[in-house]
């Protein structure tokens, strides 16, 4: 028995394999349009707010990413940043990850898989969505609804070896936003609506770009240069990542109705566009917002020039995707006109070995370590000799 469940999951695994490297021409990984809708208007409708809706993460991101930044080093804490070893490896371990879901996805129900996804996907949308929202609801509390702050605060041990096992504050206007989030959270397990699954996905999107810190610019170059090759290789070389976005029901894609002038909110022709696609430059851009704030200048060049890029790039990628009626991975515009635009501006500034020396939070050299063990092995040697 067991050896025949084996010889099953072999033989799916097989499939999975032969079945990725086949090239599906009407499949589209990031921005999809399965059926041509009635009106011109629900296209420009769609992918226009697909657009937007892409902007509006990475501006707002980036300017919490600053803020979170400052009061970091105002607190001392460290960041959480990539490195440049984390950034070579990130394309392959997405790979992994990609192609782990592709062959669960052949050798398991669908149901079930999207079932233990939509349950996982619900937490960290909520928690997610509360975070986003909660400026939003501080400002908006009338007076009469007091702060009343909270503290959980779970340790183990005592004395030096007294560990903290939960340490949260939060207060009565988290309480609220949290049962917002939670509300939405139950209307997308129920009706897996479209606006809810954009609530989710503009919430990812944000608190990615806010959280995911790049170090530097030649950790983000890295980053961006292998997910440029990865995208590629996964759209072009074979139809694994629309297989993927296409069974994974889950919020990690935003998606708009083409239908929508025809349909209304029960529209169900949509073109979408994946996450990756918004956070990999975003946090790329907010860098980019970071460092136009260490120069203690005005002007946001790098920013707002990037920024401009990233629509162009965005525009590209749905033009050609109409012209030659094929998908088309969308980090092939974006990672050029990313990567390429502050280069450029530095360039014509004179300012590239001040762009490639900027770092959010400098790394501490170990020379300085090893230069402190030399000494204190070389007096340890000298009082020898003195002996």
């Amino acid at each position: 028995m067991a050896e025949q469940i084996v010889d099953q999951v072999v033989e799916a695994v097989k499939d999975a394999v032969e079945a990725a490297v086949e090239k599906n021409a009407t499949s589209e990984e990031t921005i999809t349009n399965e059926k041509v809708p009635s009106t011109p208007e629900g296209i420009a409708v769609a992918y226009g707010s697909l657009v937007i809706m892409a902007m509006l993460p990475i501006v707002f991101g980036s300017i919490r990413s600053v803020k979170l930044h400052k009061a970091k080093k105002v607190s001392g804490e460290k960041a959480d940043t990539m490195t440049k070893k984390d950034a070579m490896f990130f394309p392959i371990i997405a790979s992994v990850a990609l192609f782990g879901l592709y062959t669960f996805f052949k050798v398991f129900s669908k149901n079930h898989i999207n079932l233990l996804l939509t349950g996982y996907f619900f937490f960290l949308g909520v928690i997610a969505l509360a975070h986003l929202l909660s400026p939003i609801v501080n400002s908006l509390m009338p007076a009469a609804v007091p702060k009343i702050p909270f503290h959980i605060h779970f340790t183990k041990g005592e004395g030096k070896n007294k560990e903290d096992l939960i340490n949260y504050k939060f207060s009565t206007h988290d309480i609220v936003c949290l049962v917002l989030s939670t509300a939405i959270g139950v209307w997308y397990l129920l009706k897996k609506h479209w606006i809810a699954n954009n609530m989710f996905g503009l919430a990812f999107a944000v608190n990615g770009v806010e959280m995911l810190h790049l170090n530097n610019i030649v950790t983000g170059c890295i980053l961006l240069s292998g997910l440029f090759f990865y995208d590629i290789f996964w759209v072009f070389g074979t139809n694994v990542m629309v297989t993927v976005a296409k069974s994974f029901e889950a919020p990690i894609k935003l998606v708009f109705p083409q239908d929508l002038i025809t349909n209304g909110l029960s529209a169900s022709n949509f073109a979408m566009l994946g996450l990756g696609d918004i956070v990999i430059p975003g946090i790329f851009i907010a860098l980019l917002l970071r460092f136009d704030h260490s120069t203690k200048r005005k002007s946001r060049i790098y920013f707002y020039s990037t920024l401009t890029a990233y629509f162009l790039g965005l525009m590209a990628t749905i033009f050609v995707m109409h012209v030659f009626k094929h998908a088309q991975p969308a980090l092939l515009y974006l990672v050029p006109a990313c990567m390429g635009t502050p280069l450029l501006v530095a360039l014509v500034r004179g300012e590239l070995k001040t762009l490639f020396a900027y770092e959010d939070h400098p790394e501490e050299k170990p020379e300085k370590k090893e230069t402190k063990e030399s000494s204190s092995s070389n007096k340890k040697k000298e009082s020898k000799k003195a002996k």
